[in-house]
């Protein structure tokens, strides 16, 4: 969807339920001030947070596993965002320690098996006081679709979602609410807040039933983590 769909995908989350009336308000309202500071916005997508970023004063750069992602956002913003590809499986290996004031990672986590790499590098990349904040599929959620029943285990789910306006086949990495603070914290990241997100007050207007049932059911959690 990230590739083959993504100048539909642009299109579809500018305004949508969940990413842009759940998800993109849920981890802003986790942000610190922004002016002036360093931030790297990994699975960066078509540029939308990076564009909120910018209006707030910060220095951004944007990373994306697909390569035409970053095409659209150096379409949309030139040299005023570095933006490169890269597995964020495989760590962050082009960038300097201790190089960046935030760091968020919106709704990609659950895509890496194994985070050990790519939570390591968020630490070594992380100043001094500084945060990262990363969103991802609530646990429970999650596990109503567990093929195998176990919660505790970790499983790769495969579903269609219809986000670009037809069927398109996502795969993705189940695992516990235990896994992620065990994980974050063997990395040397201590979580200083969490969410389960909140509905913007415009998805009322967008779907009244949308706005209910996400106003009383978890679909998304937030995490904002700082160096130990």
């Amino acid at each position: 969807m990230y590739e083959q769909f993504a100048r539909d995908y642009e299109k579809a989350i500018t305004d949508n339920i969940y990413n842009g009336n759940l998800e993109r308000p849920s981890l802003i309202a986790m942000l610190p001030e922004l002016a002036e500071k360093s931030v790297l916005d990994l699975g960066c997508g078509p540029g939308v947070y990076a564009e909120y970023l910018i209006s707030h004063g910060a220095t951004v750069t944007a990373v994306d596993a697909s390569q035409e992602m970053v095409e659209i956002v150096r379409e949309k913003f030139g040299e005023a965002v570095k933006t490169y590809a890269q597995d964020l499986s495989l760590g962050l290996p082009e960038e300097k320690d201790a190089s960046y004031d935030v760091i968020i990672c919106p709704l990609t986590v659950h895509y890496i098996e194994d985070v050990s790499v790519f939570f390591g590098d968020v630490k070594r990349l992380l100043k001094q006081g500084g945060v990262f904040i990363f969103s991802t599929h609530h646990p429970v959620v999650d596990f109503e679709v567990s093929p195998s029943g176990n919660y505790f285990q970790r499983e790769l789910i495969t579903e269609e979602w219809d986000t670009v306006g037809h069927p398109v086949e996502v795969s993705f990495y189940r695992r516990s609410l235990t896994e992620w603070f065990e994980s974050l914290a063997s990395a040397g990241l201590c979580v200083t807040n969490l969410s389960e997100g909140k509905p913007s007050e415009r998805m009322k207007s967008l779907c009244a039933d949308s706005y209910k049932r996400l106003s009383t059911t978890p679909n998304f959690i937030f995490f904002k983590c700082e160096v130990r």
